[in-house]
């Protein structure tokens, strides 16, 4: 990898420097979107004490549910935890720790993480167990909830296409999580279904700009769905 150029050529270079106790900020929505091959490499790597930030942790053997078989997650900050038996079992033997979050507030959690804004106020929250604790302000008569921001050392995201400078083009509703973790990692790391060459993507249509990203890869990707669900004849 030189200059601008952000092409790597296998997944242990992309994940080069992950240590345990790392943060880890990951893109995804359900299955929708999701980095599963940084996943795998994350799990062949063997790193522990991880914090993972996501809206979901996959499912069962799949996405961010197999970091969960060897323990590898310490802690998990996400809005929806209900896919995984694995998740339950560990959350409620004390295992795993876990920080619920409004899912709308994990999302500017990210993007003010990527923007340099330490924290926001925000009136989702306020007088339930989220808002405990947290430091309350009035404006216009209506009480807001402090919260911090989140930056990762690793951000892991899916894109659609990119070119070789990191200029990244998401398709339809993989657009959920990934452009926000893509902005707030200490090193970003994407993989593509495809890679071109500077200039060939029209600029109008790039939604992340390769100046957050680090390291760029071309994957093939299983894309499972989530729930399926067949009419009977």
């Amino acid at each position: 990898m030189s200059g601008f150029d952000k092409v790597v050529n296998s997944y242990e270079e992309a994940m080069e420097g992950l240590q345990d106790d790392m943060t880890i900020i990951a893109g995804g929505f359900g299955l929708c979107g999701i980095p599963e091959n940084l996943i795998n490499e994350i799990k062949r790597r063997g790193v522990h004490g991880l914090t993972i930030v996501s809206n979901n942790c996959g499912v069962d053997g799949f996405g961010l549910g197999v970091l969960l078989e060897d323990k590898q997650v310490k802690k998990m900050v996400s809005s929806y935890v209900g896919e995984n038996k694995l998740f339950e079992q560990q959350l409620l033997a004390g295992e795993l720790e876990v920080e619920l979050t409004p899912q709308g507030t994990l999302a500017e959690k990210m993007r003010a993480g990527g923007a340099g804004i330490p924290a926001f106020y925000t009136a989702t929250g306020y007088g339930t167990e989220v808002g405990k604790g947290k430091d309350v302000k009035e404006f216009n008569g209506r009480p807001y909830i402090l919260e911090e921001s989140i930056t990762g050392d690793f951000a892991i995201v899916k894109a659609w296409k990119a070119d070789r400078y990191g200029n990244l083009v998401y398709r339809h509703t993989a657009q959920n999580f990934n452009p926000m973790a893509a902005t707030a990692g200490k090193i970003t790391v994407v993989e593509v279904e495809e890679i071109v060459e500077p200039g060939e993507l029209d600029p109008c249509q790039i939604h992340t700009p390769g100046i957050y990203v680090d390291r760029l890869i071309k994957g093939t990707f299983e894309k499972r769905i989530e729930q399926r669900t067949v009419r009977e004849a």
